[in-house]
């Protein structure tokens, strides 16, 4: 099971990829080292309470939104990592997809 640390950092970035936003361009809006907010990503730095809550205003969420991170781990299976798969497919496979899913979730 990942740690709080890790589980933050695969949020922020998570967040971060949903805006588009490059680990450099985050880094440069937020005044920091882009290999900073690589370590805080892979969990291996923790960013103090002001990081985050600069971090948070450049993705324009609250702080508290950071640790919303429970959908990252699902019986093992990392979120993340589907949505990174299905990010290639197009509309009719997706479409699929979630029939699928919701036909073996059911």
């Amino acid at each position: 099971m990942k740690s709080t640390r890790e589980l933050l950092g695969s949020r922020i970035k998570e967040l971060r990829r949903i805006h588009s936003i490059s680990q450099e361009k985050l880094a440069e809006i937020v005044s920091l080292d882009s290999k900073f907010i690589s370590k805080i990503e892979v969990g291996r730095s923790s960013p103090s309470l002001e990081t985050m809550e600069s971090i948070a205003n450049a993705l324009g969420v609250e702080i508290k939104d950071l640790f919303e991170f429970a959908h990252l781990q699902v019986g093992g299976v990392k979120i993340a990592e589907i949505e990174k798969l299905l990010a290639g497919a197009d509309e009719e496979k997706k479409r699929t997809i979630l029939k699928i899913v919701r036909a073996v979730v059911r």
